[in-house]
């Protein structure tokens, strides 16, 4: 799994993680029914958001939920998933990204995409993905082509970057793509009068998702030699995280002004696990039970305390390295290169992934995999119920370090609330 917002169970009260792992598994399940068992390992943290976010206005309903039948991800039981258009829709935005990605790998010449049997394949699938995602789209009222056009413009945009170029005009695709995906929730609801708000949260939402991303893979661009978007327009860290945190007060005021039936989870995802996403993108606050990862330390100067962990316990993305709306950047769906997740299973050294290696900077993360190869490591890491339960593994694509999302902390973590019920300073 993947995506910016990977909210830790032990913050969720058990109705609210019931209900997160429904709308997770429900975009699982929509892809799978609309497109295909392939199209399953496009399935995102960040995507559910706009499951989240349609139900969230219309309030749950018995026709909002099924139950589903025995799946490796939650130990083979039985679930409730969510269903109905906001599933649809977050499932189709999720597909027309992963299309464009791929098709953005392809002309990279990028992995395995450098040969030509494979290249044609992929951009079979991509073609396929592109025209399924559409056809939902069109179903739900919501034309996929803003998404395509993200996509096209970012890499015109990165082109032509360089040191001085405002760090927002790179970002600007990934904020307009996200802003329409979400402002489309509330036509899907029923309250016309939600759109305009939303589409300000999702706008600052694509924002954040785009700095994230270049923050967690700046060291490693910098290795390989990628284009980073902080790199190439010398931009701060510290300019970057005081960009950041006006986009989580902006998000924050936003949602103030959503007349939402049922909002907790929703203002949880998007208010506090949002920000704690950021505090770990920066090495400023952790969880109890992680450990700092390399190169993780505090920032000079940041307010918001001492060294944490690697970002979001491993980030990645199904699209590959840098935006999800271009070759390069960070974006909503983030990672690192040749894949929209993470690596391996268990870890440096642990099954499926390499043992560490050691140059003369140190222990150096290893290379992510690209795109087929990380597909099949997910297939590898599904069937083995290791991304459900496993203590310690690597992402499929990005190869980062990740917990097995079932897995519950030692409740000692510091928790920003207390079931998402708090007065926010917004």
């Amino acid at each position: 799994m993947f995506g910016i917002v990977r909210p830790c169970t032990h913050r969720l009260t058990e109705g609210l993680k019931t209900e997160w792992m429904a709308h997770l598994c429900g975009l699982c399940l929509a892809l799978r029914a609309d497109h295909g068992q392939l199209a399953r390992v496009v399935t995102n943290y960040d995507g559910l958001i706009v499951s989240v976010l349609t139900e969230a206005q219309t309030g749950l309903t018995p026709a909002g939920r099924r139950t589903a039948g025995p799946c490796p991800l939650r130990a083979m039981r039985t679930a409730p998933v969510a269903r109905g258009e906001g599933a649809r829709l977050a499932a189709a935005v999720s597909l027309v990204l992963a299309s464009a990605k791929i098709r953005d790998h392809v002309a990279d010449r990028d992995g395995l995409l450098a040969r030509r049997p494979v290249a044609a394949a992929a951009r079979r699938v991509a073609r396929s993905w592109d025209r399924a995602g559409a056809r939902t789209g069109r179903s739900l009222g919501f034309d996929t082509a803003v998404l395509v056009d993200a996509v096209d413009r970012q890499t015109g945009i990165e082109s032509l970057a360089g040191p001085g170029t405002p760090l927002l005009v790179v970002t600007e695709p990934t904020e307009t793509a996200t802003a329409a995906a979400f402002a489309h929730t509330a036509v899907l609801a029923g309250r016309p009068g939600n759109a305009a708000p939303l589409a300000e949260a999702g706008r600052l939402f694509g924002r954040l998702a785009h700095l994230l991303d270049a923050v967690e893979d700046q060291a490693a661009d910098a290795e390989t030699g990628s284009w980073n978007p902080l790199t190439a327009t010398g931009t701060s860290r510290q300019e970057a995280r005081r960009l950041a945190d006006d986009a989580l007060h902006g998000i924050r005021l936003a949602l103030k002004d959503v007349d939402f039936a049922d909002g907790r989870l929703a203002h949880l995802l998007l208010a506090h696990e949002l920000r704690t996403s950021v505090d770990r993108a920066f090495g400023t606050t952790t969880c109890a039970h992680g450990t700092p990862g390399p190169g993780q330390g505090p920032v000079p100067g940041n307010p918001y305390g001492a060294g944490a962990p690697g970002p979001y316990g491993g980030g990645g993305n199904p699209y590959g390295g840098g935006a999800p709306y271009g070759p390069h950047g960070g974006g909503p769906y983030g990672g690192g290169a040749g894949g929209h997740g993470g690596g391996g299973a268990g870890g440096p050294g642990g099954p499926g992934g390499p043992p560490p290696q050691f140059g003369a900077g140190g222990p150096q993360r290893p290379r992510p995999r690209g795109f087929l190869a990380g597909c099949a490591m997910f297939t590898w890491l599904f069937c083995t119920c290791q991304i459900c339960c496993a203590k310690e593994y690597e992402g499929p694509w990005s190869r980062k370090k990740r917990e097995g999302c079932c897995r519950g902390c030692d409740g000692n973590c510091d928790c920003p609330c207390d079931s998402c019920c708090c007065p926010c300073d917004g």
